[in-house]
């Protein structure tokens, strides 16, 4: 490699989150480590990113108003983006939801229970995602 060449930055983890306290944290928490973050509010937002860009990896939280939740996101990439079918964490409040328990004992996508510590949310992604 010359001394011109940059590596090239790894791609970003794509946060989908409505609560704008918990994506703000998601974001601080992840930056931090040295992740580079991309964050959306919505699924249908998250489905526009993901049918054109690079992820490292993606956390999800499980619902969400509007059309498409965190379950319809896990599922649209399993289906169109499968390279990143085990590179998913999905979060929730609610996992005591019948569809979140269906979800979540028909995959091996782990889950963050809210609320979660800075150190189990790192964890989680390392294993998952790998180190930046």
């Amino acid at each position: 490699m010359n001394a011109t060449a940059r590596p090239r930055p790894a791609p970003s983890i794509l946060v989908i989150e409505d609560e704008p306290s918990v994506s703000a944290f998601l974001k601080a928490a992840l930056e931090r480590r040295g992740y580079t973050v991309v964050e959306v509010s919505s699924g249908a937002t998250a489905v526009e990113q993901l049918q054109s860009g690079a992820f490292r990896g993606v956390i999800s939280d499980i619902r969400m108003p509007g059309e498409i939740n965190g379950a319809d996101v896990h599922d649209w990439i399993r289906r169109n983006r499968p390279e990143l079918s085990g590179r998913i964490i999905l979060i929730s409040g609610d996992t005591a939801n019948s569809e979140t328990q269906s979800l979540l004992a028909s995959s091996p996508t782990p889950c963050l229970e809210k609320p979660f510590r800075v150190q189990k949310l790192i964890s989680t992604v390392e294993k998952t995602f790998g180190t930046p």
